[in-house]
């Protein structure tokens, strides 16, 4: 198989359909369909949505974007966010997600990094705006909907806007002293034509950059191209014979929440948006919305497991519960088959390679080591081999490093030949994740290559350890990471959640690790904490566990 895209593809430019474009013709057909219902209610049919895209990407184009344009979206888990995505697509632009939970500075040295020409901002992500815009110089910055100007009252009782009614008082404020934020693209867009742009997009043409989870510096952009990402679209999506999907998109639509949504809507189904991931509101919502769909990482489904609502909640609709992006526990996912039923969906896969293999409800009898999860056998097309350190090819059984090649690979990092140089060789990714395959093509994972922790002895990938301590009585939630000393020896750290009426001790944990693993595996600390913080997109946050628990 053939790795390079360009090589592998032979397209026609002229009869090529971006994704932007696929999802839009696929709401057209059917206006009167629900597509939409936001974090507050509303429903928004299919026709009125593609209609409100079309005459955004029109004035996009009209204000200058076009192929070639970074467009950057602030914006949160809302209507508009998802528009602004399609509509800044059809326009031909690359289009960049600013994480919510990045840090200002952080955010900036993104936007400046990608060339931003254009920046959208909708009502979720008002209120970081102006430290962000303080530290970055973008050409246009634009509202999706009416500003923060336009929706406080100004004073003496009026509605903030200054005497031309445009909402400024001729300094770049509002009528409260406040900094406006930009223009209200929406509304400027109200008498644009609601139909398709004539723009030509080619699958070689940037589709957009996204960043990795930032957990461990400045973030690497990952750039994507139209051409692979629209192959997604022409495969089976759903349970056969299910009927329209109904996606709950509970995570953050910048990251995998997004995709599903794109998926859903081309394929005929609906979107119900929530603000952010709360466990008995995503509960609620799946009773009374009928959801069918549902995309959660592992310590989510883990707080659904736990949310005292779970056995009076209705799960009856559920047909699919997609789960992935860091280590699961075999006790919690064997604990979430006899919740929810036979619908988890394990997927494996990243940002630089897309989808890579998936478990489906009826392989979730697959086990392998230590009653490990496997993470499926890898979607056709997808060439998928484990090597060694030196790049020898590793028989069956033997884990090693993961090495992906496929169409669907990244066209490399952002303004960073170095960094692509290091994982994209002769066509083969190196994922940096540890797994081997079993004798009938199933894969496992063990870890992240750059996880594992280098202890005296040994090494340790902390999802074993995670998987083991997480059988433990006293343990509800647990995360495993490595903490250097003054002489850049490493120590097994584990930072804890006790579970109900218990109270873990250390020498405890050492004795039942060192019986059950081996003493190179015993941790040399114990942090007990309410809660595991979490990343932006719901990773357990090792950096910031190791930044503020390593001291103590």
């Amino acid at each position: 198989m053939v790795a390079n895209y360009k090589e592998e593809v032979a397209m026609n430019d002229a009869e090529f359909v971006s994704a932007p474009a696929l999802i839009l013709r696929s709401l057209s057909c059917d206006p009167a369909r629900p597509a939409l219902t936001t974090p507050d209610g509303l429903r928004i049919t299919a026709g009125e949505f593609a209609a409100a895209t079309y005459r955004l990407a029109h004035e996009l184009i009209a204000r200058g974007v076009t192929r070639g344009t970074t467009v950057s979206l602030l914006t949160g888990n809302t209507a508009e966010a998802l528009s602004a995505r399609y509509a800044a697509g059809l326009a031909g632009a690359r289009v960049v997600n600013l994480y919510d939970g990045m840090s200002a500075p952080v955010l900036a040295e993104i936007v400046t990094s990608v060339d931003t020409a254009v920046l959208l901002v909708d009502a979720e992500r008002y209120a970081g705006a102006p430290e962000l815009l303080a530290l970055t110089d973008v050409p246009t910055v634009l509202t999706l909907g009416p500003g923060p100007e336009a929706v406080s009252a100004g004073p003496s009782g009026t509605d903030g806007s200054g005497a031309d009614g445009s909402g400024a008082d001729g300094n770049g404020t509002d009528g409260n002293g406040t900094d406006a934020i930009g223009e209200d693209v929406i509304a400027a867009s109200a008498h644009r034509p609601a139909e398709a742009p004539a723009v030509r997009i080619g699958p070689y043409d940037d589709l957009s950059i996204r960043h990795t989870g930032g957990t461990t510096g400045i973030p690497k952009g990952i750039l994507s191209l139209h051409g692979p990402y629209r192959s997604a679209f022409d495969l089976p999506y759903g349970p056969e014979n299910g009927g329209a999907p109904r996606l709950l998109a509970a995570t953050s639509l910048a990251h995998l929440a997004g995709v599903m949504s794109d998926l859903t809507l081309y394929h005929g189904g609906s979107v119900v948006l929530q603000r952010s991931f709360d466990p008995g509101e995503v509960l609620a919502a799946i009773e009374r919305e009928r959801i069918t769909d549902l995309w959660v990482l592992p310590p989510l489904l883990y707080q659904l497991l736990d949310h005292p609502a779970i056995a009076r909640t209705d799960l009856s609709s559920l047909r699919r519960i997609m789960y992935g992006g860091c280590a699961s526990s075999p006790t919690r996912i064997r604990e979430a088959l006899k919740v929810f039923g036979p619908v988890l969906v394990a997927a494996y896969g990243m940002s630089e390679a897309q989808n890579i293999s998936v478990l489906t409800p009826q392989e979730h009898d697959r086990v392998g080591r230590g009653g490990q999860f496997s993470v499926g056998r890898p979607f056709p097309g997808i060439d998928v081999v484990i090597r060694a350190a030196d790049g020898s090819e590793l028989p069956t059984g033997e884990p090693g490093e993961i090495h992906v090649r496929s169409a669907n690979l990244m066209a490399g990092y952002w303004k960073r030949p170095d960094l692509t140089a290091e994982v994209l060789r002769d066509g083969w990714l190196n994922t940096g994740d540890i797994g081997y395959f079993d004798e009938d093509g199933y894969l496992y994972l063990a870890d992240r290559l750059k996880d594992k922790i280098i202890v005296v002895g040994g090494h340790v990938y902390p999802s074993e350890l995670e998987d083991l301590l997480l059988t433990h009585p006293a343990i509800a939630q647990c995360a495993v990471f490595g903490v250097r000393d003054a002489q850049e020896a490493e120590h097994v750290h584990v930072a804890v959640v006790p579970a109900p009426g218990h109270h873990p001790e250390l020498e405890d944990l050492r004795t039942f690790v060192t019986t059950e693993k081996g003493r190179i595996y015993a941790p040399a600390a114990l942090h007990l904490l309410p809660e595991i913080p979490l990343t932006s997109v719901g990773k357990p946050d090792k950096k910031k566990l190791r930044d503020t628990l390593a001291a103590a």
